[in-house]
């Protein structure tokens, strides 16, 4: 079947050195910045903080190697979207495009807007979170709208500044930390914390973290060479994250005793006025703000991809698939940034957390799965990159994920209640929607 018009019309704009650093980009951001101050809380313990943040990676990293195949072999924008509906169905794949627009995308940014917020006032005590925020989102949007290249380019300068970031804090903290403050635990004490459900939840917390692995997937279609550039990108943007995330938290956890550091979630602040002191920590914590700019900045430009693709298929959403003359998909960028405005509104920072791990936990290991599924579907069609370890290594991201996803329902029911709301509002969308005016089928790859 030949492109459609509406296909022919997104050009591949994006290299490889752009789609890796949307990878780190979309990863390094909210989570990292955020999230250690809350497992030491309900860990209780450095060291399991510390495996915690090595599983999460291993997951991502999995998941990752999943991707890739798939992307390489189906490389059209949408992210879960399109890979679901070509896959399941076209009502698993709506569904999961709007868990995209709500969970995968507005919610992240949402989070990140409001650390942003956060961090900033904590240098500039007058500014308002709130507002600081909501003009960030404003920001990103127009840019992000007005045009695909300068976007691209401001997302690399963002990015490659946020890691020379990290890298300076890791460097400095081995230098002034006290690495003894994560060790000293007893083995067995340690083996019953990674086996409770603090872990698992904390698990689902860190999954927050690292989501954005897949980010290159959802500009799939914008990409040059993607049969070559989106495995690559995936799986070296993904590593890359794991070790700056692993020496980050080392520096994190060395920096203050674990009281100091419970429950805190400004802890990036925290640490480095301990580490390097109140002048040098100020700074340190204006340039993690910026950083937090990158990340909402690769979630602003990859997010509204999903919905352009829903557009190009469902003649009711046609709307959502109009672009900029510079190739902006305007529209869908305005409906995700309203989304992510409500969520500042009415949400708290770490309710959002738990609500974006456990929904995207779902969709992820659908997607992973049809791996396993189109391998034995349809073994005859084109696969540029085979995932390394397979089988293994979907079935141990599957496996983790249905951990998280039970331990979420058993201790946080009214959130993991919301994220399963959520897919059913998907699924009532779908039936308004109307049939899509495409066939997602294997002579449509």
């Amino acid at each position: 079947m030949p492109p459609r018009q509406d296909e022919q019309s997104s050009p591949r704009r994006l290299g490889a050195t752009t789609a890796a650093l949307i990878v780190v980009a979309s990863m390094v951001g909210t989570g990292v910045f955020t999230t250690t101050g809350l497992l030491v809380r309900s860990t209780g313990s450095p060291p399991a903080v510390l495996i915690v943040w090595l599983v999460g990676g291993l997951l991502a990293l999995c998941g990752a190697l999943a991707y890739g195949e798939l992307s390489a072999a189906l490389p059209r924008s949408g992210g879960e979207y399109q890979l679901l509906s070509r896959i399941y169905h076209p009502a698993v794949g709506f569904v999961a495009g709007w868990l995209s627009l709500v969970v995968g995308f507005s919610a992240p940014i949402a989070a990140t807007s409001l650390a942003f917020g956060r961090y900033l006032t904590a240098i500039a005590p007058a500014a308002d979170p709130f507002w600081a925020a909501m003009i960030l989102l404003a920001v990103l949007a127009t840019l992000h709208a007005a045009h695909v290249t300068i976007g691209g380019r401001v997302q690399n300068v963002l990015v490659i500044a946020k890691v020379t970031l990290i890298l300076f804090v890791i460097v400095g903290g081995f230098v002034r930390g006290r690495p003894e403050r994560i060790l000293g635990e007893s083995a067995p004490a340690l083996l019953d914390t990674i086996a409770s459900a603090p872990f698992a939840i904390g698990l689902i917390l860190v999954s927050f973290a690292y989501s954005g692995w897949n980010g290159a997937v959802y500009l799939a279609g914008e990409v040059r060479r993607p049969a070559t550039t989106l495995p690559l990108a995936l799986v070296s943007g993904t590593t890359i994250v794991i070790l700056l995330y692993l020496g980050l938290n080392a520096v994190f956890l060395s920096a203050a005793p674990a009281e100091m550091l419970s429950g805190v979630v400004e802890i990036s602040h925290v640490a480095t006025t301990r580490l390097f002191g109140e002048g040098l920590g100020a700074v340190l914590s204006g340039v993690i703000a910026l950083a937090l700019v990158s990340s909402a900045s690769a979630m602003t430009m990859t997010g509204p991809r999903v919905y352009q693709t829903m557009g190009e298929d469902y003649p009711r959403l046609r709307i959502l698939s109009r672009r900029t003359e510079q190739g902006g998909p305007l529209a869908a960028i305005a409906l995700q940034t309203l989304f992510a405005m409500v969520m500042i509104v009415t949400a708290t920072f770490e309710a959002l957390l738990t609500y974006i791990g456990f929904t995207l936990a779902l969709s992820a290991a659908l997607t992973v799965v049809g791996v396993v599924v189109l391998r034995w579907r349809e073994p005859e069609l084109t696969r540029p990159y085979r995932t390394w370890g397979y089988p293994l290594t979907p079935i141990m991201f599957t496996a983790l994920s249905a951990w998280m996803i039970v331990h979420a329902l058993i201790e946080r029911p009214l959130i993991a209640l919301a994220g399963l709301v959520t897919a059913l509002c998907g699924l009532g969308l779908y039936l308004l929607a109307g049939p899509p005016d495409r066939c997602f089928t294997h002579r449509d790859s």
